[in-house]
């Protein structure tokens, strides 16, 4: 179901339309808990999801809110979400009437049942990115290289844009299924300049159809500096990602209602847009400052009126006052990575679930982000990066992986083409680092994860024991590693566990793991036998009383969890 990370920077990864053999993004919580969603679904048990997840995060019939909250954290899921608001404020609820995180069991399961869909495919792996904390890990390090780059200046013919800080640097990504990780500098607001223009574009051609939008405005690169006074052999700007053509395009949105209504609306689909997640606002300052300099765009403008470029009735300074205002609008690198996302995902926001722009719009709009997005390095861009994206000289970098994830940089100092210097080093090294240039599927170093590299194997499931990480247990139980599995001395989990006389993770893996105590290694050493030659008597108590408990095998198919639920 999940789209595995490489382990290294030459692996593919890719969607799957099977059961990921691959490493989870949910951290502490593993493997038997996602058995155990499967067999109460198909085998039906009457185990519920929220039973199972009681059972795991319990301790002395309670639960401890935080580190529950840490798993689903870590599964890309943070707090803000709106498809697991309903757990969230029951949780503040609870806290603020009780004044503590530990929850009874029926309190619970109450506060989970609201969102459990949303929650059993966060424990489930059942994401675009099924190991979000080691994606999430190597973007990081990404960022870390990239922040040694040096170069560039602020764009400093718009005066405000030459006052932002030009040590800003952050990274924003959101997959398509609402998985979020964030580094540096994300949640400082900045203009979205002409990133701004592939979202008009697609506004307009979402309401309008394409059709009529590309009656007035192109679709192939102009070759030409993007404020050039240019236009196409059918007299229309060449493209959507120049000034010429999202003149155009902002002439388009709700022709004809009132400007106040007009920009009204463009603020809606854009807040809309990011699942009304991070900022969203208006930088009055910023767009006074463009407005008071356009000179250049008041002449494409009527340059453009003069040969007929615009549809009857446009009124010249409604359209450059739209174009201002869109391009003035503020967003972090937050909010602007959903809008990302919600293009990856086809036109449907992947935090509200709700479709936002047609499946042809987002095609098209990719499409010339691709071949269009970069300014005069457009090209250069698509050979070495091989995705759509769009630059802007507020610093800003949108970089869309389809059917996977947006991504968004942020970072002032440009270069000569108007690109943040930054921003395009880290596109270029994401995309060969991880094997996401488009046509990488052609490259003899790219190789499928389809082999189940990515699965945790018995050594690090053997020294987790080794170490008594429960944590670690709870991991490996949802994302179905098998923790019956053994060494070449076929020794298991519990054998290591009750040797080194950890009695709380030997009582987790018989009570919540449900592993077989029995198991012999090669010289016939039960557990119980382990604990006894060790010394450790409270583990050899523990296991000469607990009675023979059967493992639940993991039955073949995906979870179906609208059935799991009865939904």
């Amino acid at each position: 179901m999940g789209l595995h990370v490489p382990d290294d920077g030459h692996q593919r990864v890719r969607r799957h339309s099977e059961n990921s053999d691959g490493r989870s993004s949910i951290a502490s919580v593993g493997m038997e808990a996602f058995r155990r969603l499967e067999a109460a679904s198909l085998l039906g048990s009457g185990e519920g999801p929220e039973d199972i997840l009681f059972d795991l995060f319990s301790e002395d019939g309670q639960v401890l809110i935080e580190p529950f909250l840490a798993e689903i954290r870590r599964s890309g899921i943070l707090e803000d979400d709106p498809r697991i608001r309903e757990t969230i404020s029951a949780f503040k609820q609870y806290r603020i009437n009780h004044k503590t995180s530990l929850m009874p069991e029926q309190e619970f399961k109450k506060a989970i049942s609201g969102n459990i869909v949303m929650l059993s495919k966060a424990f489930s792996s059942e994401f675009v990115v099924d190991n979000f904390d080691e994606f999430s890990r190597k973007i990081e390090e990404l960022y870390e290289e990239c922040k040694q780059v040096t170069g560039g200046k602020n764009a400093d013919y718009i005066p405000q844009l030459a006052k932002v800080n030009s040590a800003y640097w952050g990274v924003s990504l959101c997959t398509v299924d609402g998985q979020r990780g964030s580094f540096g500098d994300t949640k400082v607001p900045f203009s979205v300049q002409s990133a701004n223009k592939p979202l008009m574009y697609a506004i307009a051609a979402t309401d309008l159809g394409p059709d009529y939008v590309h009656k007035y405005v192109g679709t192939e690169p102009s070759g030409r500096s993007f404020n050039e006074i240019t236009l196409d052999s059918q007299q229309r700007p060449h493209n959507p990602m120049i000034n010429a053509g999202a003149i155009i395009t902002a002439s388009l949105v709700k022709k004809g209602a009132p400007a106040a209504d007009r920009f009204e609306y463009v603020q809606e689909r854009y807040r809309a847009l990011t699942g009304n997640i991070g900022h969203v606002g208006f930088n009055n300052s910023v767009y006074l400052s463009e407005k008071n300099t356009a000179w250049r765009n008041f002449a494409l403008a009527y340059f453009m009126k003069e040969n007929d470029c615009f549809p009857e009735g446009t009124v010249i300074q409604e359209a450059l006052d739209l174009y201002f205002q869109a391009c003035s609008m503020e967003f972090s690198g937050e909010s602007l990575a959903v809008i990302a996302a919600t293009l990856a995902n086809g036109g449907i926001c992947p935090l509200t679930e709700e479709r936002l722009l047609s499946p042809e719009t987002v095609k098209n709009t990719l499409s010339i982000m691709f071949s269009c997005g970069m300014y005069d390095y457009s090209g250069q861009f698509a050979f070495k990066v091989g995705l759509p994206a769009k630059s802007a000289v507020s610093g800003a970098v949108i970089l869309v992986v389809p059917g996977v994830c947006g991504i968004v940089t942020y970072c002032p100092p440009l270069d000569a083409c108007g690109n943040s210097v930054r921003g395009v080093e880290f596109c270029t090294r994401f995309a060969n680092r991880l094997g996401y240039h488009n046509f990488d599927c052609y490259t003899d170093s790219i190789t499928s994860s389809d082999s189940g590299g990515n699965k945790p194997n018995v050594v690090t499931v053997l020294f987790a024991a080794q170490k008594g990480d429960i944590s670690a247990f709870r991991r490996f139980s949802l994302q179905g590693v098998d923790l019956n599995q053994t060494d070449y001395d076929q020794r298991t989990a519990i054998h290591i566990a009750a040797a080194e006389g950890h009695l709380k993770l030997v009582q987790f893996l018989l009570e919540r793991c449900r592993v077989d105590k029995n198991v012999k290694d090669r010289w016939g050493n039960t557990p119980l036998s382990e604990a006894q030659a060790f010394g450790h008597d409270e583990v050899a108590t523990y296991l000469a009383k607990t009675s023979k408990r059967s493992v639940t095998r993991r039955p073949s198919g995906p979870i179906d969890l609208t059935a799991l639920n009865g939904q």
